[in-house]
């Protein structure tokens, strides 16, 4: 099978640990093992999400005084560059037999689009309420509280339209390269009427990106890995089991949170909509199990579907 996973920041970050590189490392080395599980007689895409990374750049850019602060798009490949970097590592060191490179990745987006007057992606570490208030007053940013507490910096997160090495790395996924991509879902880039490209001030939302390079690679499965088991009709209570099966006529039906598992859930349903292939929402740790339908959320386009799992 081709599968492409989405890591979500949380599953290679965890809340409340601190953004240092020996953490960073470990979650990698972590995500790696599980990951080349997955590697193993499948195609495998890997996504990753760059929230918290890309946070912590732009506060370190920001602490340079006699530097101008670099712009999002910018610090945006660097944190891709990072994770990348110890993904492939530590992927190379269980996977041996396979190549694996890594792909900084252009998505262009439409600079017309109403996400960026509705910041709603969240950036950076957790702040408690008084060092946001102080934060929104000092560097204009805007700042959202968060389901599990705190509040976190919040920036445009338009849809993509185009992932711009998508040819390169479908010549790799068909050479049989482990290929790491769409970071953080893509550089924002959009395309001027002359063809040249310019970075803007936003995070594409790498479920969505993730969803479209699935559809485009024809993948045959697409699974959504974050910190939670699956999709919860509870949240952020979860005193109930997460969902086994959802349809995404359902799901649609249902309102989760923007920025968090709402892309989730609309990546799923979008790829569905697209392929009628597989796309389930769960743990990291369980990556293996939701493949094989044992585990995570499963997104199915009829229930008549969902009863074969």
């Amino acid at each position: 099978m081709r599968v492409v996973a989405a890591l979500g920041g949380n599953a290679l970050l965890r809340r409340g640990e601190p953004l240092d590189a020996e953490s960073q490392t470990r979650n990698v080395a972590n995500a790696a093992r599980i990951l080349a599980e997955l590697a193993v007689g499948h195609e495998l895409v890997v996504t990753h999400g760059n929230g918290p990374q890309v946070g912590l750049l732009a506060l370190q850019s920001e602490a340079l005084s006699e530097v101008p602060p670099y712009p999002l798009d910018i610090l945006g490949a660097e944190s891709d560059g990072m994770i990348g970097y110890l993904l492939a590592r530590e992927l190379r060191s269980r996977v041996s037999e396979l190549e694996v490179a890594t792909i900084l990745t252009q998505v262009e987006v439409d600079p017309g689009d109403g996400a960026f007057d509705d910041p709603s992606k969240s950036i950076g570490p957790v702040y408690t309420q008084s060092q946001a208030r102080q934060l929104a007053k000092s560097r204009g940013w805007m700042l959202a509280e968060e389901a599990g507490g705190g509040f976190r910096r919040v920036v445009a997160s338009p849809p993509p339209r185009e992932i711009v090495e998508f040819n390169v790395i479908r010549i790799l996924v068909s050479a049989g390269v482990l290929v790491i991509c769409a970071g953080g879902g893509g550089i924002p880039v959009v395309k001027a009427a002359d063809g040249v490209l310019r970075g803007v001030a936003a995070v594409v939302d790498k479920d969505l990106t993730a969803a479209l390079l699935a559809t485009r690679l024809e993948a045959d499965a697409l699974l959504l890995l974050t910190d939670q088991p699956g999709v919860f009709d509870d949240w952020p209570e979860t005193i109930r089991p997460p969902i086994d099966i959802a349809i995404v006529e359902e799901l649609r039906a249902r309102s989760f949170e923007r920025g968090t598992m709402g892309p989730k859930v609309e990546a799923a349903c979008r790829f569905v909509d697209a392929t009628g292939k597989i796309a389930a929402i769960g743990a990291l740790a369980d990556a293996s199990r939701i493949l094989a339908g044992s585990a995570g959320t499963r997104v199915v386009s009829d229930r008549d579907e969902g009863m074969l799992r």
